[in-house]
């Protein structure tokens, strides 16, 4: 028998071409659109990962913000040493900061040696017990007060050592406090170099830099005995320009003593001096001059030097910090002395 032929005619082989190359087609356009799809995928991935590259600045904030969480988180009672410098300033917005929108979970401390700035003492009451709400404590060294100790009277070198380095140990024994923040920078001198974020002090509150662990990767060492603490630098790598910037950025309250403006001085040992009250005695041959000056670090007035100074904005501030050749520090009288000195 013979074997049946199929067969197709023209216009069925047509129909099966045009179908062929109509999937053809389809699967050409799939993957052309995979591959335009794809890389915008990616593009629109890599713009937005773009967004989250943090300035100098903000990596700077998210450093001392985990810093400062941490200690919370590690310490049963810590505080925050408040000298109402522009340091601390940026250190209280940053605790600020840490735990908006509640308050910091720990007080400030501010050791007043009696001998601080009247425009410093208003901002402390106004800005950070009346505006923010802060628990201060405000600690003094009343033996100190009733033996009169006075930088005039007894030298700048016995007064800091009594009235401050003493007053804040006795303050940090009375409360108990395991953990302390400090507003010092590691670019302000020597000593302060040498400090690591975490500082241990044994129970006498004695700092051996001979004997710190590294803190690699960010790693801090909390580990303390009963009676041991921590001192703690959330503000360890900035610089005097990052803070100044910082502030200029965040808006942050500072006191005014840090812009110029005409002020009552006496120069003495080459230094410029604020007359800020009646206590301050006049040596043979000075005389009071109004001169347009500011500050650029604070502490008690009669050791701290002003400079003369054009600067009453933070842009002018900066620029003038930019082109400055001194040390902030250059204009604190205690530094001069080597017993009286961090070091």
């Amino acid at each position: 028998m013979q074997s049946r032929r199929w067969w197709r005619s023209p216009t069925a082989h047509s129909l099966d071409r045009r179908d062929a190359l109509q999937r053809a087609t389809h699967r050409a356009s799939i993957r052309e659109q995979r591959s335009t799809t794809v890389p915008l995928i990616t593009r629109k991935s890599e713009s937005i990962m773009s967004g989250y590259n943090l300035t100098h600045l903000q990596q700077l904030e998210d450093e001392s913000i985990h810093i400062i969480r941490e200690v919370v988180a590690e310490f049963e009672n810590p505080v925050m040493l408040y000298s109402i410098g522009k340091d601390s300033s940026v250190m209280v917005h940053l605790a600020m900061k840490a735990f908006y929108p509640g308050k910091p979970p720990f007080p400030l401390m501010h050791v007043d040696t009696t001998w601080k700035f009247r425009e410093m003492i208003e901002f402390r009451e106004n800005y950070a017990r009346k505006e923010l709400g802060l628990d201060v404590i405000v600690y003094i060294n009343e033996e100190g007060v009733k033996a009169g100790i006075s930088p005039f009277v007894h030298g700048s070198q016995k007064h800091t050592h009594i009235m401050k380095t003493e007053a804040l140990l006795q303050a940090l024994n009375k409360y108990k406090f395991d953990a302390a923040f400090g507003g010092a920078r590691r670019d302000e001198e020597k000593s302060r170099a040498k400090e690591r974020v975490y500082s241990f002090r044994d129970k006498n509150h004695r700092w051996d830099p001979k004997n710190q662990r590294p803190e690699l990767w960010n790693l801090y060492n909390a580990k303390v005995n009963k009676g041991e603490s921590i001192r703690v630098f959330p503000l360890s790598n900035w610089t005097e320009l990052d803070v100044w910037q910082y502030i200029h950025l965040e808006n942050i309250p500072i006191v005014p003593l840090y812009y110029a403006a005409k002020r009552p001085v006496v120069e003495r040992d080459g230094v410029l001096i604020m007359v800020d009250d009646d206590r301050m005695p006049l040596e043979e041959g000075e005389v009071v001059q109004e001169k347009v000056v500011r500050f650029r670090t604070l502490g008690c007035y009669p050791l701290t030097g002003a400079v003369e100074s054009e600067a009453t904005t933070l842009p002018e501030i900066i620029q003038e910090m930019l082109l400055a050749k001194t040390s902030e520090r250059q204009g604190r009288v205690i530094d001069y002395d080597q017993a009286g000195s961090m070091e």
